[in-house]
């Protein structure tokens, strides 16, 4: 039985319970957050939080807890269920703006935000090891989402229809373009190309999200390497002209894609440009 935290207590799973009137469920009014640790060790953890905690001033939810109480209660939630869980595990933080007596679109006041956590296994870290790659298999369209894709918002209903369609064709993400046909980011991840050496990714703006694995990666690779990269629009075109296509997030760390639309990327195979970046990330992701 695995242990979970909501409102202030560690409980079995089974005992959480929250309002059907919360406005969580209701409305999607609320922030989350995923947290990887490997073995204990948390990746981005004051990054992350540093995210969520801007997202929840953006709709005004303030749960009250600081750095140092978010790092105490997810280390908690690891010691707890390292022996149900294992010793890989994704921290899930989830703070709605709570619950209220009735169903209304205006923010009700003075009422306390609904905060809860649980830990869930996860895969053994990522390698620098082509053999070993998880590689992606995307297709391309058109982001249809609402114009503040930067908030990580529980509102998901977009992303979800998104990922669906990817899923629908037989791929596993979808690369999105924006209206002037230039990348934003995928259904889940945030999107780097290759060409010719060169490392590009999508300038941040309300139309993605600033991705904790995508802001680390920028900062080894600009610290660590010579390697150049660039933060810039990425026409349809080169996404599909690219020699290498890598989408990105906490659970994916730096993930190969070997195909869009049912071509090949580049030569079809993964890249001696990711293998550099996935040694780069694994030996300071934890710095």
């Amino acid at each position: 039985m695995s242990i979970v935290y909501l409102n202030g207590e560690f409980i079995p799973a089974e005992q959480a319970r929250i309002s059907p009137m919360d406005r969580g469920f209701l409305f999607g009014d609320g922030i989350y957050e995923v947290i990887p640790s490997y073995n204990g060790r948390f990746v981005g953890f004051a990054e992350h939080i540093a995210r969520m905690q801007q997202g929840l001033a953006e709709l005004s939810i303030d749960p009250q807890l600081n750095l140092a109480d978010w790092q105490t209660l997810a280390t908690r939630l690891l010691q707890d269920n390292n022996n149900t869980i294992g010793s890989n595990q994704a921290v899930y933080i989830q703070v709605s703006r709570g619950a209220d007596t009735k169903r209304n679109h205006a923010f009700p006041l003075h009422i306390k935000p609904t905060v809860f956590a649980y830990s869930f296994a996860i895969a053994a870290e990522p390698v620098a090891d082509k053999a070993k790659a998880s590689c992606y298999s995307v297709i391309t369209g058109q982001d249809l989402r609402w114009q503040r894709c930067h908030i990580k918002s529980t509102s998901l209903l977009g992303n979800v229809l998104h990922y669906q369609q990817g899923y629908a064709a037989g791929a596993q993400e979808i690369l999105l373009f924006d209206a002037q046909g230039n990348l934003t980011e995928g259904a889940a991840v945030n999107v780097f190309v290759v060409k010719n050496g060169v490392i590009a990714t999508p300038p941040l703006s309300h139309k993605l999200l600033p991705g904790i694995t995508r802001l680390l990666l920028l900062n080894i690779l600009r610290k660590h390497s010579t390697m150049q990269v660039e933060e810039r629009d990425i026409s349809e075109q080169e996404v599909l002209n690219a020699d290498e296509i890598w989408i990105t997030s906490s659970s994916k760390e730096i993930a190969p894609v070997l195909q869009v639309n049912g071509q090949p990327v580049g030569d079809g195979t993964v890249g001696d440009v990711w293998l550099a970046a996935q040694q780069l990330f694994s030996a300071h992701k934890y710095d």
